[in-house]
């Protein structure tokens, strides 16, 4: 039901093969539950296998086989790790935890192999592999991609959980997008443009993530639209904007399409709420 929600939010076609019973559960809630004894720490781990693996991928800049790599292991142990650890009160998402503790437990992995090879600088882990052997660029590009087309629709649903963790630290879930989101194509691509002009912008992104409110004002200034506008789709233009700076490949193509010149009004859109 996640990605049919995208259809409404951003418009476009999608894939639901990927929308499983497992993704209607919050990771958070998850956490919880098996702190509680009412859910399956195991399954838990293994349903998110896909998940550790892109994230021990996208560390190590190479393909990496779940069933023989000692990198997965640790990523694995340091998920594990990090439901043990993790808190809901500081107002981060599980996902996002996780990923933390799996690249602080790669980091350290790397650190003391290359102090055990002696003469293995840290930045060589980048471009070889376990043999030290080059690593050809284009054949790692063409691995990754293969890989990417295997565990899409795994990949895809995980990106779905992890932007409704962020969504959620900004007081907003991911469930509310469709109510929330511009009817009309002109509305919602012009608040797409905004929302990407925010996240291109270090200073006032930095205030969105520190202060977690619109600069409103600023925004009004730069470009160029009523404050009525920004205050009456704030929470639809956060969200975007988390999507345009967060790590979500597959959820970004929904706003790809070219965006119109932002220096206009924004159009009259009946039933626009935030």
């Amino acid at each position: 039901m996640l990605l049919v929600l995208f259809k409404r939010i951003f418009g476009g076609k999608h894939d639901t093969s990927a929308v499983t019973p497992e993704t209607r559960i919050a990771p958070e809630e998850m956490v919880e539950r098996i702190r509680s004894g009412e859910a399956s720490r195991n399954a838990f781990i293994d349903a998110y296998q896909p998940y550790i693996a892109k994230v021990t991928s996208r560390f190590c800049k190479r393909y990496i086989d779940p069933a023989s790599s000692d990198e997965f292991s640790i990523a694995l142990a340091a998920f594990d790790e990090a439901i043990g650890q993790f808190s809901s009160q500081a107002g981060k998402s599980f996902l996002g935890f996780a990923e933390t503790v799996i690249r602080r437990r790669l980091i350290d992995y790397v650190r003391k192999e290359s102090r055990h090879h002696g003469s293995v600088p840290y930045s060589a882990f980048d471009q070889d592999d376990e043999e030290e052997s080059t690593v050809n660029a284009i054949e790692t590009n063409e691995a990754m991609n293969r890989y990417s087309l295997t565990q899409e629709s795994e990949a895809r649903r995980f990106e779905i959980a992890e932007f409704d963790g962020r969504l959620r630290e900004y007081g907003i879930t991911f469930g509310e997008l469709p109510d929330i989101s511009p009817k009309h194509s002109d509305s919602r691509q012009l608040l797409i443009g905004i929302s990407r002009r925010l996240a291109n912008d270090p200073e006032l992104y930095d205030q969105l993530e520190t202060k977690q409110k619109l600069p409103i004002k600023e925004l009004c200034e730069i470009i160029g639209v009523s404050r009525k506008t920004i205050e009456r789709n704030r929470k639809y233009i956060i969200a975007l904007t988390i999507l345009h700076n967060g790590d979500f490949p597959y959820l970004q193509q929904y706003i790809k399409p070219q965006e119109p010149p932002v220096h206009k009004e924004l159009p009259a859109v009946e039933g626009v709420r935030a």
